[in-house]
C-alpha cells in the first residue's frame, strides 16, 4: 500500500527485501542491528499486528517507521492504544522533511484506531534530537518515568545509560 506519494517521496509498506537494505545501512554506521528485527517486521505486518511504512527517497530506501496495533507492553501495554517503534530516517537523508512526513502519516494511521499514540525515546544524548522532535510535535511524557529493558524502574534502581534506558511519551490525536 502506498500512504504518500509526491515528485520525490513515497511512503509505503515494507517490501521482504527491504529488510537486508535497513540492515546493511545500520551495519555500515557501525551500529549492531539484526535482520531479525526487520525480518519480524516484514511478518508482522504480514499478520496485521504491525504497520511498517517505509520512505522512499528519490527512489531509495531511506527511512522507516514502525507502528504496533495493540502492544502488550509498556505503560499503555494491553490497552489498544498504538505504539511508534523504531522511526529513522538514514543519516545522509536527514533535515530533507523525510522524518516529518512519515510521522505525519503513522500518526494519521494511528488516529484511525485510537485517540492516543504513545511511543518511547532513548534517554542517552545519542537520543537528544528525537526527544526535541517529539515535543515539538506535541508528545508529553507519560509521568511513569523511566523503563529499562522492559520495566519500569523504582527509585534508586540500577541501570545502564544504554538505548534500553526508556522514557515513554505520548501524544493525544485529536487535536491534530
Amino acid at each position: 500500500m502506498i500512504y504518500f506519494e509526491s515528485n520525490t517521496l513515497i511512503i509505503r509498506d515494507m517490501l521482504k527485501e527491504d529488510a537486508d537494505i535497513f540492515y546493511n545501512t545500520y551495519l555500515s554506521y557501525g551500529w549492531h542491528p539484526s535482520l531479525e528485527t526487520h525480518i519480524g517486521y516484514y511478518q508482522a505486518q504480514q499478520e496485521n499486528k504491525r504497520k511498517v511504512f517505509v520512505a522512499v527517497y528519490d527512489g531509495k530506501v531511506t527511512g522507516i517507521c514502525t507502528l504496533v496495533l495493540n502492544p502488550e507492553e509498556g505503560p499503555f501495554g494491553n490497552q489498544s492504544i498504538p505504539e511508534i517503534v523504531d522511526f529513522g530516517v538514514f543519516l545522509d537523508k536527514h533535515n530533507r522533511g523525510i522524518g516529518s512526513r512519515l510521522l505525519d502519516i503513522v500518526e494519521e494511521e494511528a488516529a484511525k484506531l485510537s485517540d492516543l499514540v504513545y511511543l518511547a525515546v532513548g534517554v542517552h544524548s545519542g537520543y537528544g534530537a528525537a526527544q526535541r522532535m517529539y515535543v515539538k510535535r506535541g508528545y508529553i511524557p507519560d509521568g511513569s518515568g523511566v523503563w529499562y529493558k522492559g520495566k519500569q524502574l523504582e527509585q534508586y534502581a540500577p541501570c545502564c545509560n544504554d538505548d534500553d534506558l526508556l522514557l515513554f511519551f505520548s501524544k493525544d490525536l485529536t487535536t491534530m
